[in-house]
């Protein structure tokens, strides 16, 4: 228990201690059960009156900064900093500047864990909206609230920085990168897909092979089932297991929501299935078109979610980052070359098609972007270049 002064400071009632910011009354209170805990998040774990003080801060800010939208400034504001206090005011205009969310649906996955679950895209016609959604930490969230936006973002933790190792070891093929970010350029719209490849119990190595795309639309349940179907031979006829999925922000950060974090934990649990042993399923995102990204080339991010703590079991899983091994293929396979043209046949005439023939910024137009990203992820030879040519073609032509 702490008095709040008039001027902000708190101080400890048994010592008269004071402390100059949430973050540091609440870090010293956390070290008195953990000695080993170095930071605290304040703003979302003291309360005042029975309420956290982040909804205070949150209805002051509604009140003193009038060009901040309500439903923006009832995300729950950002804390202070984890070691040492950050400058709020920075913050707070970074957190505020807009969190919109992409309109987007999932159906749940199939009952059976060995069975591809479809996470649809949005509809036909749907465009999602280029607005800036900015990502919080996940330390401010607290407890799970059914009022938070599911589309809020959330920052990736290391695992470094939680004094724990990556719990498997990730190897990914350059093709694999190459097609989920064909798909993800093409459309305005998220995209979604599954990955396939190999889990070695003995070494910890989850080795992705193959991406399979998703060629069907929110709504549209005969096609999406039959395209589950598909990928779910295809998996089988490889020799395959499902190891992960993939989508895309196409206009935002590649980090998860709070709906993807929910979904890869859901996810992670059905691969597991009935077994005791330890199965790891990848999550990617692919980030195409996000003002932020350092040049043309796409951003794509991994992650995998850890279990909240056993004494807060409701609270959201905690997405932490996932370093890969990246494999340089050969070559493009002909079924990766076939993929992609069915892609562009699906997308074809579609309202939210990306129009390539456009700009894309003064110097590139979208199908120069387009090529740019993909130059990063090709194989070693690159002699099926006139194949990916006529696609670009095909592409460029529009509808």
């Amino acid at each position: 228990m702490g008095d709040l002064q008039p001027d902000g400071r708190i101080v400890w009632q048994e010592t008269g201690q004071v402390f100059n910011s949430p973050s540091a009354w609440a870090t010293h209170c956390k070290k008195l059960v953990n000695p080993a805990k170095k930071s605290g998040c304040g703003w979302a774990s003291v309360k005042y009156k029975g309420q956290k003080l982040d909804k205070y801060k949150a209805a002051w800010l509604r009140r003193h900064q009038l060009h901040v939208p309500a439903a923006v400034a009832d995300e729950s504001p950002a804390s202070e900093g984890e070691e040492e206090e950050l400058l709020m005011e920075e913050e707070e205009e970074e957190v505020l500047a807009g969190v919109s969310a992409e309109e987007k649906s999932r159906r749940p996955p199939p009952k059976g864990p060995s069975e591809p679950a479809h996470p649809e895209a949005t509809p036909l016609g749907k465009r999602v909206e280029n607005k800036i959604r900015v990502p919080v930490r996940y330390c401010m969230l607290g407890s799970r609230d059914s009022a938070r936006n599911p589309h809020t973002l959330v920052e990736v933790t290391s695992f470094a920085a939680i004094n724990k190792f990556q719990p498997f070891n990730v190897a990914i093929s350059s093709n694999v990168l190459f097609l989920l970010d064909f798909h993800s350029h093409l459309t305005r719209s998220e995209v979604v897909g599954y990955l396939g490849g190999r889990w070695d119990i003995n070494s910890q190595m989850l080795t992705v092979l193959r991406a399979f795309p998703c060629r069907s639309r929110l709504g549209d349940v005969d096609t999406g089932a039959t395209i589950e179907e598909e990928i779910y031979q295809s998996l089988l006829l490889r020799g395959l297991s499902l190891v992960g999925w993939y989508h895309s922000h196409p206009h935002s950060p590649a980090l998860p929501s709070l709906q993807d974090i929910d979904t890869q934990m859901d996810y992670q649990l059905r691969l597991q299935g009935s077994s005791n042993g330890f199965q790891p399923c990848l999550a990617l995102l692919c980030s195409p078109y996000y003002s932020g990204n350092q040049g043309p080339e796409s951003k794509i991010s991994p992650f995998w979610v850890m279990p909240p703590p056993e004494q807060r079991p409701s609270d959201y899983g905690i997405p932490m980052d996932v370093e890969m091994a990246y494999v340089q293929d050969s070559f493009l396979t002909n079924d990766i070359l076939h993929e992609m043209m069915l892609l562009v046949e699906f997308y074809k005439g579609a309202p939210d098609l990306v129009r390539f023939q456009e700009p894309w910024n003064q110097e590139h137009t979208y199908l120069d972007k387009l090529k740019i990203s993909l130059a990063s992820r090709m194989p070693k030879d690159q002699g099926l270049c006139h194949v990916l040519e006529q696609v670009y073609s095909v592409l460029k032509q529009g509808n």
